[in-house]
């Protein structure tokens, strides 16, 4: 059974003809040929596929695509704008909050919801909401350092 779904996805309209139980990453990667989201282990559990949902952040490998439906979808490729990278992106390139990139996307994507929410964190709202996204490589200390400095430039920018 398919069924036509209309995705909003980084502020643009799509129509995709799919299986209503398909992943919404697979969707993303696959019929949208938007590769930044990453596929980590399939399972929910390490947070490499997030993407944020009508401004939560979700795991798209285990989210149906139906899902998606009527919902606003951002992806990493949806965060940057004309004049420039996303306060997120550029904090983490600024402290370095990366070795191999790969579960990036993801933690960039969680810290955008976060700071949506919370504009000013402590260390353990940090930690309660990246809780789960999985890095292999690197110490998280950049990552906080990182979310910390974006709170900073968005609060900045919003004075």
């Amino acid at each position: 059974m398919t069924i036509s779904l209309e995705l909003d996805v980084n502020g643009k309209p799509y129509r995709v003809t799919t299986d209503p139980e398909r992943s919404l990453l697979d969707v993303i990667r696959e019929d949208l040929n938007l590769t930044g989201t990453k596929y980590g282990c399939g399972e929910g559990q390490c947070r490499a596929c997030t993407v944020i949902v009508d401004g939560k952040p979700v795991t798209s490998c285990i989210t149906p695509a139906s899902h998606a439906q009527g919902k606003r979808v951002t992806t990493i490729e949806g965060l940057a704008q004309r004049d420039g990278l996303h306060p997120v992106q550029e904090a983490f390139l600024d402290t370095q909050a990366m070795q191999c990139g790969y579960c990036v996307p993801g933690m960039i994507l969680t810290s955008v919801a976060l700071l949506e929410f919370n504009a000013q964190p402590t260390d353990s709202e940090i930690a309660h909401w990246l809780t789960g996204n999985l890095c292999r490589c690197c110490g998280y200390v950049n990552i906080f350092a990182a979310v910390k400095e974006a709170s900073e430039k968005m609060r900045r920018g919003k004075a």
